[in-house]
């Protein structure tokens, strides 16, 4: 038993003696300088732009002139235009329907005989007015002659009726001055009521004759400028009544565009509220059709005084002359590389939504930001000899996709984070990772399919 235990406790011993000795005998660990991890970031330099601002806007387009084609008479409809249907193009001076004109030409007619009638009894009262003033003149004259010169007259003469020959010589006594006013005083006796009565007649029947021929015109219905048919309700046949709505067309000589601009940005446009007064704001409108960007110019029509009480922002109306003729392309057509042709260009359609550029206030320098980049508080990371700075910039437009930023405090050649970085300190070191082989790929166009090997014939037999 002892003699176990002395084994136990040499045993335990050399244990001892051979840990320490490992321990003492080892080599130290290699010293290694601890990794640095930089973040690596998306970055891109900043567009730096000179000249006028543009600025951007959205809207929808609507007609500048619609008309409501309506009859002003009553009538059955006898022709109806076959281009008047939804959608079809109208040209300026085309007839658009006719009403039954049997009615109205009648009505001219029996106007212009009623003119006729007129005429004649204008004639006969200035005739009756010319005999009339002949025969009393004759009466004047033996009134100023000596003694009674009334004496002879005959009761039955013209004269006589309207003044009696006791009175005539009445008037002889107390004087050829008073006997000249008191027949002068008496339009009857010259007639001349009855050619004024006769004059209105023939002015009361021109007028119903200009009357008759107006409507006779009215019949015949025509397009007062180019357009297309927004609505139709009309039918060969059927009768019409004056008011009575037909359909309707849209001027397509011009079309607008209500663009809603903040106050902040109206105020980038120099002399916006004279618009049209001399001063001549260009624009330019944008819509896609099959994938293609296209173009038409503009400028600013006007500007709404009032402030939208929904949105609190200004209405900007931009006109956009000949938008039928289509608009010319402004980008590439995805996927294929190649640019649409102006034959290609589709019409402006009325209610499309359209991008809008203004052009604005002139800038020696201005930069174009992603959105993408700009943080809270208006502040981007720029990257400077491959650590972050944080500089805050005055944004001057800020839209969907992009702002326009002043070009205070960003430095020559500026390089902005896009993302990718949640979280960034100044000065803190960051690596700009590249552009991606795919997406350059997409930029520079579709790249060919590799050409397939051919297959021996002996090879194809086999199989």
């Amino acid at each position: 038993m002892h003699r176990q235990r002395v084994i136990g406790g040499l045993i335990l011993l050399g244990a001892i003696l051979i840990a320490a000795a490992l321990i003492l005998l080892r080599s130290e660990p290699e010293e290694k300088a601890p990794v640095e991890q930089i973040p690596l970031v998306q970055a891109e330099p900043v567009e730096i732009r000179s000249g006028n601002l543009l600025i951007s806007g959205a809207g929808t387009v609507r007609a500048r002139e619609e008309l409501t084609l309506a009859a002003e008479v009553a009538g059955k409809l006898v022709y109806v235009n076959p281009a008047l249907r939804e959608g079809q193009l109208i040209a300026r001076g085309e007839t658009l329907f006719r009403i039954d004109t049997a009615d109205y030409r009648n009505a001219v007619q029996t106007a212009q005989a009623d003119v006729a009638a007129q005429g004649v009894s204008v004639l006969q009262a200035r005739e009756e007015v010319a005999l009339a003033k002949a025969e009393l003149a004759r009466f004047q004259q033996r009134g100023a002659s000596a003694g009674n010169a009334y004496a002879s007259v005959d009761s039955s003469d013209y004269a006589a009726q309207i003044l009696p020959p006791d009175v005539l010589v009445q008037k002889a006594q107390a004087g050829r001055q008073v006997a000249e006013q008191s027949i002068s005083s008496n339009g009857l006796a010259t007639r001349e009521p009855q050619l004024k009565s006769a004059q209105a007649g023939l002015r009361r029947a021109e007028a119903q004759l200009a009357n008759a021929r107006t409507a006779l015109k009215r019949t015949v219905v025509t397009a007062p400028f180019s357009g297309v048919v927004k609505t139709e309700q009309i039918a060969l046949g059927s009768f019409v009544q004056p008011g009575q709505s037909l359909g309707s067309i849209v001027g397509t000589a011009d079309y607008e565009a209500v663009i809603p601009l903040s106050e902040k940005e109206a105020a980038l446009i120099p002399q916006l509220f004279r618009a049209g007064a001399g001063n001549r704001i260009e624009a330019s409108v944008y819509s896609n059709y099959g994938g293609t960007r296209y173009r038409w110019s503009a400028y600013v029509d006007r500007v709404n005084r009032l402030l939208n009480p929904q949105t609190r922002t200004i209405d900007i109306f931009l006109r956009i002359p000949n938008p039928m003729r289509g608009g010319s392309p402004a980008a590439k057509q995805n996927g294929s590389g190649t640019t649409a042709t102006a034959a290609s260009a589709p019409p402006l359609f009325v209610g499309s939504f359209v991008d809008a550029e203004i052009t604005g206030r002139a800038m020696k320098e201005y930069g174009v930001l992603p959105l993408a980049a700009l943080k809270a508080g208006n502040k981007i990371w720029l990257v400077r000899d491959n650590r972050i700075h944080i500089v805050a910039v005055e944004i001057l437009q800020r839209t969907d996709k992009t702002a326009l930023i002043s070009t205070s405090g960003l430095g020559d050649k500026p390089v902005v984070i896009t993302g990718n970085l949640k979280i960034a300190t100044e000065g803190l070191r960051v690596r700009i990772a590249k552009p991606s082989l795919d997406k350059t790929a997409s930029q520079s166009g579709p790249s060919p399919a590799p050409a397939k090997p051919k297959t021996p014939a002996k090879a194809t037999a086999a199989k």
